[in-house]
């Protein structure tokens, strides 16, 4: 029987084309850190890695701060050791950051050309304001210009590459989006909306990119992050957070958008316990440390299988 979910996809997806006729990409936002909160290294990020595939078949992550515990220097030999992929961040709001995260791709990505799926300038900075879209392409061609043969683009919330915010990188030539869309931050519960809430955000970026660009495929476009905190996590407004609402959103959002030829990443693959207390955009506390699709030690938490 065709459930609510796969008609709300049906009908959020029926007026945009999707990227291809195959199936989309399945990818992991993955940390730096242990669940102490001490850096990761080489072997860490191979355990990692072994997880992932075992459990979802994925072969690819992203990061955010390619010098943030030097992850670079330890998740590119790891990713050439276990068959993986990754896109490396760059944290272009302070400038110091900027720098210290182009100088350590630049350093080691030369060496594992084969590992570095694509560079991001940026991750959710539009939404944050710290940057108009003109000035934000500014410092992804400062990158572009360093790594000619790789890659290279941006992340950002789903509404800002479909209101006009995001229109100078658009149009100005990066070469992948990373549309980020949580259905769980706009109060919409799983099997009351949730489902659909994604897709449409998912859409109205996606057909605004294409528009822009006049190509469905000019720009390699991503949901650059969606997911659900499991049990131990903290609601907001109607969206309830829970292990079983978290393996509901994956099988019929996650892998739904699988299915219709659009590439997704997970945020995110473990629990991160090291993160401290956060207060949420209703004002509440919120506990942030239970979006894993695994637990903080690997171990599963329910199906990765589409």
């Amino acid at each position: 029987m065709r459930t609510a979910a796969a008609a709300w996809a049906a009908l959020a997806l029926a007026a945009t084309p999707v990227l291809a006729a195959n199936k989309g990409t399945l990818g992991f936002s993955l940390g730096t850190k242990k669940a102490d909160g001490s850096c990761k290294y080489q072997a860490d990020y191979e355990s990692d890695f072994d997880a992932i595939k075992s459990n979802s078949g994925s072969t690819l992550v992203r990061g955010y701060a390619a010098s943030d515990c030097n992850a670079a220097e330890y998740i590119l030999p790891a990713a050439k050791s276990k068959g993986f992929q990754v896109i490396l961040g760059i944290w272009p709001d302070v400038e110091e950051s900027f720098q210290a995260d182009k100088a350590a791709i630049l350093q080691y990505a030369p060496q594992y050309k084969d590992q570095v799926y694509a560079v991001t300038v940026g991750s959710e900075t539009l939404y944050r304001g710290n940057f108009t879209g003109e000035q934000l392409m500014e410092k992804i061609n400062d990158v572009k210009q360093s790594l000619p043969n790789v890659k290279i683009g941006t992340a950002d919330s789903w509404n800002k590459f479909a209101d006009g915010t995001g229109d100078a990188v658009i149009k100005g030539g990066v070469d992948i989006i990373l549309a980020n869309a949580f259905s769980f931050w706009q109060g919409s519960n799983v099997g009351d909306g949730a489902e659909y809430t994604y897709f449409d955000d998912i859409q109205q970026a996606l057909g605004h990119v294409q528009e822009l660009t006049g190509s469905l495929d000019k720009i390699e476009f991503w949901n650059g992050e969606t997911g659900w905190p499991t049990d131990g996590g903290s609601d907001y407004e109607s969206a309830k957070a829970g292990t079983k609402n978290a393996a509901q959103f994956y099988s019929r959002a996650v892998c739904s958008m699988l299915n219709w030829g659009v590439n997704v990443f997970y945020f995110e693959a473990f629990d991160e316990p090291w993160k401290p207390a956060s207060i949420g955009a209703d004002g509440k506390a919120a506990d942030e440390t239970h979006w894993g699709a695994m637990t903080a030690d690997r171990g599963t938490k329910f199906s990765l299988q589409c």
